[in-house]
């Protein structure tokens, strides 16, 4: 099982290199930032040097309005996958790595409201 998921990382990281530039971001990309995450989102602790890189990515690859929400829908997503995401986690994510980002990290995020 741990091959199945470690294959999927490489995969879904593949996929980020591949999309070209001005593209809007997506979901492949913003679930590779945040694999790395997952350990953390479910169990609590600190986050992962990686999730952290992962999480400034995903800061960097949103530079406009429409890559903010659609990263937004993305993390959403992921985080609705996981019915074992602690919330308070996900919510302090970006500051435990030191990124004040205004995409946030919830099931329940209306993201049409991001700027």
């Amino acid at each position: 099982m741990k091959g199945v998921v470690i294959s999927m990382i490489v995969v879904l990281a593949m996929i980020q290199f591949m999309v070209k530039p001005g593209q809007a971001i997506s979901c492949g990309q913003v679930d590779a930032s945040l694999a790395p995450c997952v350990p953390y989102l479910t169990g609590g602790g600190n986050p992962a040097p990686a999730c952290c890189d992962g999480v400034k990515n995903i800061k960097g690859m949103a530079a406009t309005t429409a890559d903010r929400r659609a990263a937004c829908n993305c993390v959403k997503d992921a985080a609705n996958r996981y019915s074992n995401l602690k919330d308070d986690a996900a919510q302090a994510l970006p500051a435990k790595c030191g990124v004040q980002m205004n995409i946030p990290i919830s099931k329940s995020t209306n993201c049409d409201v991001i700027n």
